[in-house]
């Protein structure tokens, strides 16, 4: 080793440590400046990135409660997503404006665009006069919800980036830091993420750069005449650009990696609804069109020198002699390769996917697993797996129910953001669940009103349910609206309320082997009529179950196949309904009061007071209704305007006038009297006029 050498090994420790410390107090005056920095961030309790409908529906319920908060929006509107999409214009949310009844709720169970709110006008029946509305509807529908009811807005506003800084101090061990655009931050204990699912899903696969993305394929149909079109996709938007571009095309392949899912038939509003299903027809009846599967990654697009795109497989490609320049067809080996013709077009309609690139590993957000995977990993809660205080709203939220119930959709989604809001008011708030009590002899009633009417138990379906908790001794119940069934173990915990004597569980259900592959849905006796066979039924029908105790998180984690509880005490169906009106007193009320009377040993009968009487003096138990009311004297409370109408309907006395009548009847007595003792009459005619005035 020469000096130099020497040297150099001497001071490479002392240049390493000098290096070491520059970079430790670098670190260290920038951990100080960024914690200095938090202190003026602009801080909220609950940031919304996203002012869509899941949004402006969550902004609405904090701003009703009082809350602090804001929303981000990227564009200068709400609703920018509908600014774009879909492409065609046309939505498929149920727009059903007349149901022939004035109730607010029930018209909301059809009426899937209207955001939830107090104004009347925000009802989006008077947007659009449309079964299946113009999306511009909506977009005109979104900004008056947000100006109307003056929600917190901050437009122009693209959040970047989100990261996670711990602190003791903040409501969940931590902050959501949040920078925009310009470089500003922003600070919040609670992140409400409403982005949404806006990225294309894409698949790579050799010429895929020769495909048009649905994004951005022209939408002018005169642009695909006498064209041959290959669409890959099966979803609604693939059905819909076919459906644009029907007319005027020589024919149109549509390829994908499973088969056609229709909505009537899976009871699943985000398959393939009936509006577009144009090209079924026109396949099964051979009009050239048609309809393939195949895995996309196993496919490869070539184009000719004439610009012509051909279908083959990536074996062939992966199998070909590197001396070849041209590949191998499946129709060179396979004559009657059934897509051998060329087309002119390739289009991709593969649907939407999360953004997630906005969020630092610190904030934990993960994806998916399985078919979900294109969605952000939540709980029943709606809360992220591995993040406190984060929760995913509106269609990203979907992974909770995907392929089962609404949750993906607004007429789903408006429902599950008012849970999370309830949820957060409990956790941060001290603000119990919203509930209501009554005696026990309205359980009945209670229940019979509810799955009449409920919006979000008919949309959210196996996922939403109402709660009835038992008083001490069964005297009393109180009506929980709305609960995830998702952590019904942890029911006490998330909405304050106190489980004493067991529960009832109120939901809606589809008969669980009505729907499915190679299933026909329209066979004959499809339906259930008779209450005896409720059990078996198949369209969507009200199911109550009983515990006698809350089920615990491993009876939860183990519950049978395709049930969304564990097996009950006791399980009610009440038989479905042509006109989903269960309020026929002998299929449906009869069998429903029976049930809950088995339940709880009480008699859940009302009875007259003359029956009560005829009870008391025969019976040494009396029916609950007549110990209640009856014998506690408990009726309708009186008053001087219900005495007034009662006197005026000639249903009660007027007890005013008798008493007036008494006391003139008193004074004309003492009159005559006086008179008869002026008169010096005889005792016997007085005693004559006494016995009379007895009668009288």
């Amino acid at each position: 080793m020469n000096r130099f050498s020497l040297v150099a090994a001497t001071m490479m420790p002392s240049a390493s440590k000098c290096v070491q410390e520059l970079l430790l107090t670098f670190a260290f005056s920038f951990a100080s400046t960024w914690a200095d920095d938090l202190s003026v961030f602009p801080y909220h309790d609950y940031c919304i990135i996203g002012a869509g409908p899941s949004g402006l529906q969550m902004a609405y319920f904090l701003q009703h409660a009082g809350r602090d908060y804001m929303v981000f929006e990227q564009s200068h509107m709400p609703g920018r997503f509908f600014a774009l999409y879909p492409r065609h214009r046309k939505l498929i949310s149920i727009n059903k404006r007349y149901t022939g009844k004035a109730n607010r709720e029930f018209n909301l169970r059809h009426d899937w665009n209207s955001l939830l709110s107090h104004d009347s006008r925000l009802l989006f029946r008077h947007y659009s006069p449309d079964y299946f509305p113009d999306a511009d509807a909506m977009v005109h529908y979104l900004r008056d919800f947000a100006s109307l009811l003056d929600l917190q807005v901050l437009y122009n506003t693209s959040i970047s980036h989100v990261m996670l800084k711990k602190d003791t101090m903040a409501w969940n061990g931590h902050y959501f830091i949040l920078a925009d655009q310009n470089a500003q931050h922003y600070k919040c204990s609670v992140l409400l993420v409403a982005t949404g699912m806006w990225l294309p899903h894409k698949v790579n696969f050799p010429g895929s750069e020769y495909v048009e993305g649905y994004e951005s394929v022209s939408v002018d149909p005169e642009d695909f005449v006498g064209q041959s079109v290959l669409i890959l996709g099966r979803g609604n938007s693939a059905f819909e650009t076919a459906e644009n571009i029907l007319g005027v095309t020589n024919f149109i392949h549509m390829v994908s990696r499973s088969r056609v899912r229709l909505s009537w038939a899976t009871h699943y509003v985000g398959d393939l609804r009936a509006i577009n299903n144009g090209l079924l027809d026109t396949y099964q009846l051979k009009s050239l069109d048609g309809l393939l599967e195949g895995d996309l990654e196993d496919l490869v697009l070539v184009k000719d020198k004439k610009g012509k795109l051909h279908i083959t497989l990536r074996f062939y490609l992966e199998n070909r002699n590197s001396s070849e320049e041209s590949i191998t067809l499946p129709q060179d080996e396979l004559d009657n390769f059934a897509t051998r013709a060329p087309y002119d077009r390739a289009i991709r309609c593969l649907g939407w996917k999360f953004d997630f690139s906005i969020f630092n590993k610190s904030v934990g957000l993960m994806h998916g697993k399985g078919s979900k995977k294109k969605y952000p990993l939540i709980k029943p809660s709606y809360e992220a797996k591995a993040t406190r205080g984060l929760f995913v709203l509106g269609t990203a939220s979907h992974s909770v129910d995907f392929r089962k119930s609404a949750g993906g959709f607004i007429h789903g989604f408006r429902y599950t953001a008012r849970v999370v809001h309830r949820l957060l008011e409990v956790r941060h708030h001290g603000v119990p669940w919203p509930s209501s009590t009554y005696p026990i002899i309205q359980l009945t009633n209670s229940i019979v009103k509810r799955v009449n009417e409920a919006s979000g138990l008919y949309q959210m379906f196996t996922v939403l349910a109402d709660v009835i908790l038992l008083k001490e001794n069964a005297t009393e119940f109180e009506y929980l609206e709305e609960f995830p069934v998702g952590v019904l173990q942890d029911l006490e915990w998330r909405t304050g309320r106190k489980v004493q004597n067991g529960l009832f569980v109120i939901m809606m259900e589809y008969g669980k082997n009505f729907s499915g592959p190679d299933k026909d849905v329209f066979y004959y006796n499809r339906a259930v009529g008779e209450a005896q066979h409720a059990w078996q039924s198949n369209f969507l029908h009200p199911v109550i179950y009983y515990y006698k105790r809350l089920p615990t998180e491993r009876e939860m984690r183990h519950c049978p196949p395709d049930w969304p509880l564990p097996r009950p005490d006791a399980i009610h169906h009440i038989v479905e309904d042509f006109l989903t009106d269960w309020t026929a007193q002998n299929a449906h009320i009869l069998p429903l009061r029976r049930f809950l009377e088995n339940c709880l040993g009480i008699d859940l009968r009302r009875f007259y007071a003359e029956s009560c009487f005829l009870f008391a003096l025969t019976r040494q138990k009396l029916p609950f209704f007549c110990q209640q009311g009856y014998m506690r004297r408990q009726g309708l409370m009186g008053n001087e305007r219900l005495k007034r109408h009662g006197v005026e309907a000639g249903l009660l006395e007027d007890y005013a006038a008798v008493d007036s009548l008494r006391e003139l009847e008193e004074g004309t007595v003492r009159l005559h009297d006086h008179l008869l003792e002026d008169r010096m009459m005889p005792n016997h005619q007085l005693q004559h006029l006494m016995i009379t005035k007895d009668e009288l």
